[in-house]
């Protein structure tokens, strides 16, 4: 771990708390001049005192050691407000329906900044049966390639990773998806709604049979 809980942690939570270091300093049952060390960087929590600690404020024990306080807000459980954590050590994916402290091969991870496809990153989406089949137009090389496609509904996520030299396409059932996101190891996290995918053929996100055959003749025209 290459972090650990710090003095002004402490001070700023303790004061939140409207506590005194004598009162804190008698819920740990430690001395005032120990918590006083501690806000000045004289000295450090044992690690035995993490927990009680994390207990006197009210707060977990990742929270106490990031610094970084977690809001308990209800996200209704809607899957449309899904967070994404991508590890640059090993690019292990983790999901989150809100705010989250993830730290993963001792890297503290923030949330994907997610942005709308763009010419450099299209996406094709077509309805086939009862099911969404979708296309990303982008390199599969072991340098650059797409991590993982997700499609998004209002009450579960449906995720397909993917792998260098392999194809950047998924199929996903229907069951009122929404939203379609995939991440780039390179220039991270997109989406696009499924209407849009499917309907805007001013943006060439459509992806009819005419679609295909213009492309395979630009292929053959250009390389």
């Amino acid at each position: 771990m290459n972090q650990y809980i710090t003095g002004a942690v402490i001070k700023e939570l303790r004061e939140k708390h409207h506590l005194t270091q004598a009162e804190l300093a008698e819920k740990l049952n430690v001395s005032d001049k120990t918590v006083s060390k501690w806000e000045t960087g004289r000295g450090y929590p044992d690690i035995s005192l993490l927990e009680p600690i994390a207990n006197v404020f009210e707060i977990s024990i990742a929270e106490l050691i990031s610094g970084n306080a977690i809001n308990n807000v209800n996200v209704s459980a809607n899957m449309l407000h899904s967070q994404f954590y991508v590890c640059p050590v090993c690019g292990n994916i983790i999901h989150s329906m809100g705010e989250a402290v993830i730290h993963c091969h001792g890297v503290s991870l923030t949330p994907c900044q997610v942005e709308e496809s763009d010419e450099q990153h299209k996406i094709f989406i077509e309805k086939i049966e009862d099911d969404y089949y979708v296309r990303i137009e982008h390199d599969m090389t072991k340098q650059h390639y797409i991590s993982f496609i997700a499609a998004l509904s209002s009450d579960r996520i449906q995720m397909v990773k993917l792998y260098p030299e392999g194809n950047a396409e998924a199929r996903f059932p229907i069951r009122g998806v929404k939203k379609i996101l995939f991440y780039c190891n390179r220039d991270g996290l997109f989406f696009i709604n499924t209407i849009k995918g499917i309907d805007d053929k001013e943006c060439s996100y459509d992806d009819t049979e005419e679609r295909r055959e213009l492309e395979q003749a630009a292929k053959m025209l250009f390389g």
